[in-house]
């Protein structure tokens, strides 16, 4: 089972075990993982499970779409390597993934 690690904004970090084809955010509202809000429940219509993507990993991610590109623009301190956890699905290829959780999960 791939493993994610989620860097929270304490600098502290956490690796779970996540089944392929769940999502990091899934995961991390299982596992309790604090900074991940998810109003929306995955749904796509919010930007509360907001995180960014260590570089090393964001060549290996699937392509952001369009819905999930206009809810990050919501997201305060917006970067390159944002993306919303409810769209990364986990694969063999992610294990070892690491994403960091903003200090706030704040909308513009």
């Amino acid at each position: 089972m791939p493993n994610v690690i989620y860097e929270l904004p304490d600098g502290q970090q956490v690796t779970l075990d996540v089944q392929n084809g769940f999502s990091v955010m899934e995961a991390a509202l299982r596992q309790g993982i604090q900074g991940i809000e998810a109003e929306c429940g995955g749904c796509l219509s919010c930007a509360t499970c907001h995180v960014l993507v260590d570089e090393a990993w964001t060549a290996k991610l699937s392509p952001m779409g369009e819905i999930e590109d206009e809810m990050l623009d919501l997201v305060v301190g917006r970067q390159g390597n944002s993306r919303l956890s409810c769209q990364l699905k986990m694969k063999p290829e992610l294990d070892g993934i690491v994403v960091r959780i903003p200090e706030n999960q704040i909308a513009a």
